[in-house]
């Protein structure tokens, strides 16, 4: 049992992580296309007439304010996810010794 183990160790298979898989671009883009698109326009203006429908059936804005926030929010996640996927820091190297100069409190 235990040189089965160590075998398993020391042969690993190989695993690869990183930013260089292409293989879902097609999907992503398409998925961008549709809501940025007319598709996602015409369902963003569904959205807000259920909204204003329900907002008249209730007599309050909350649901007309609801159906404004779903449409912006369907047109604008595409951006949202390749803003929070793709960050960087490209002035870390500028900024490490202020970052930590105020996290541990001490002057240097």
């Amino acid at each position: 049992m235990g040189l089965v183990a160590v075998a398993l160790v020391l042969a690993p298979d190989s695993v690869h992580a990183g930013t260089g898989g292409t293989a879902f671009d097609d999907v992503w883009t398409t998925l961008k296309d549709w809501t940025q698109g007319t598709l996602g326009r015409i369902v963003a203006g569904a959205m807000i007439l259920v909204g204003v429908v329900g907002g008249i059936a209730r007599q309050s804005l909350m649901a007309f304010a609801m159906g404004i926030g779903g449409g912006m929010g369907l047109y604008n996640s595409p951006t949202v996810v390749e803003s929070i996927m793709s960050a960087t820091l490209e002035h870390a190297d500028k900024i490490a010794p202020a970052a930590i100069h105020l996290t541990n409190g001490l002057g240097g």
